[in-house]
């Protein structure tokens, strides 16, 4: 009996190394040098200062930038280790008086624009921290921006177009935007 509960500690201890030392590890050693940007986060680093994630949604209050989806995650917005939806349902009241607020904010930073408020600028995304908007929220944004920044609108309707990501291979999910990354080629534009 001691020696097959010798042989058991020793296959534990063994297959504890191999799949929980060695092989993570050269799973993490292939993935950095495969996929350098990616296997750290997909960081974007401007002047060798971090800004962000193309992966993890930001925050942005300024009415000159474009805005993401509102998150989920709290107390803090767009916190990774929260990441959750707000369980709301269609029903729910509270989810109707947040978008509601969140209607009325978008009108009153820009009140002439008339259009029909695009569903993702005013409801989270399942993970709370999604970094797209969808084509038509970023067009919805187009005026509020071009006029904060004093550019003209057909010039800011090239960035978004420009950053405008196609579906997954061509079929998966709808064209979208990462915002982050056309409002750091928003601020390019100078």
């Amino acid at each position: 009996m001691i020696r097959e509960l010798r042989v058991a500690t020793v296959m534990f201890l063994l297959l504890t190394v191999v799949t929980g030392v060695a092989y993570p590890a050269l799973v993490t050693l292939i993935a950095q040098v495969a996929f350098p940007g990616r296997a750290t986060g997909s960081l974007i680093i401007v002047d060798g200062k971090l800004i962000g994630s193309r992966l993890i949604g930001q925050s942005f209050s300024s009415p000159k930038y474009f805005w993401g989806r509102p998150s989920a995650t709290g107390p803090m917005p767009n916190n990774g280790a929260l990441s959750s939806g707000s369980h709301q349902g269609s029903l729910n009241p509270a989810l109707h008086a947040a978008v509601g607020n969140r209607v009325a904010a978008l009108r009153a930073t820009d009140p002439g624009n008339a259009k029909a408020v695009p569903v993702d600028l005013v409801t989270a995304s399942a993970s709370g921290l999604d970094p797209h908007i969808s084509a038509a929220a970023a067009e919805y944004q187009v005026p509020r921006v071009a006029r904060e920044r004093g550019l003209p609108q057909e010039r800011v309707r090239r960035l978004v177009r420009d950053a405008t990501e196609g579906r997954t291979l061509g079929v998966l999910g709808e064209p979208r935007v990462n915002v982050l990354e056309l409002n750091l080629a928003l601020d390019a534009e100078r």
